[in-house]
């Protein structure tokens, strides 16, 4: 059953920053690719470097520059929010975190094969619908950038009711021509929710708001059945 169109495709080269709109995503059998391939580990705690610990990271703006292949990533060009650019790698870059987070920091990345279960999450990618988005907006009264969520897929979906991805649990979605998903469960949401993409500034409403009204879930998880590429405006399937 045809339930809508994919309305928007994002991936995060570097976990925890902000990342990037893409017309196209090639999905791996470990989610997308690309996603959460570049982090920072925290040495001290042996742990990712991650908003909770540095809200700021969320302004710094991540993407690939140039062709993908399965050999190796393409150079991921970093934005600073005081807009000065650096390369992944480039030691200035190591530098700024290190300074910011207050704390010694090593950069890692991992291969296009693979991307281990931590770097992306606690499932392969996580979806949310513009009917779910545009509800919060009306009981927030306010714009909410989608971003805050760190979805990798937005569907618009033909029906307009809210929140009906958490009625998908335990069934397939299909999107393009090959693309298959299993939809695992709802995701729970931390304080990185209240962190506002733009600024780093932090509003626990929110957070609190989703804990009061749809107990702390917003989102869902799926895992990869199929793999194949997918495309901005591609129909989404339901079985």
């Amino acid at each position: 059953m045809k339930i809508g169109e994919v309305k928007e495709l994002r991936r995060h080269p570097v976990k925890s920053f902000s990342g990037e709109s893409v017309e196209g995503l090639r999905v791996m059998n470990y989610g997308i690719y690309g996603d959460r391939s570049h982090a920072f580990l925290d040495i001290a705690r042996n742990k990712y470097l991650t908003i909770t610990q540095l809200p700021e990271m969320v302004r710094f703006q991540a993407a690939f520059r140039g062709e993908e292949s399965m050999k190796n990533y393409p150079p991921v060009e970093v934005v600073f929010p005081d807009e000065e650019k650096a390369w992944w790698g480039e030691e200035k870059l190591n530098k700024k975190i290190e300074e910011m987070a207050g704390r010694e920091i090593k950069p890692i990345s991992f291969p296009p094969v693979h991307t281990p279960r931590g770097a992306i999450e606690e499932e392969h990618i996580l979806i949310i619908t513009e009917a779910s988005i545009e509800a919060l907006e009306k009981e927030w009264n306010t714009v909410i950038d989608p971003h805050r969520f760190r979805p990798n897929i937005i569907i618009s979906t033909s029906n307009p009711e809210p929140f009906q991805e958490e009625m998908w649990i335990g069934k397939t979605l299909k999107i393009g021509d090959s693309v298959t998903l299993k939809i695992k469960r709802p995701c729970e949401r931390c304080m990185i929710i209240n962190v506002n993409p733009e600024d780093a500034k932090q509003d626990p409403s929110i957070l609190k708001k989703l804990v009061q009204e749809r107990k702390n879930m917003f989102g869902v998880y799926a895992a990869v059945l199929k793999t194949g590429v997918i495309d901005k405006g591609d129909f989404v399937t339901l079985s």
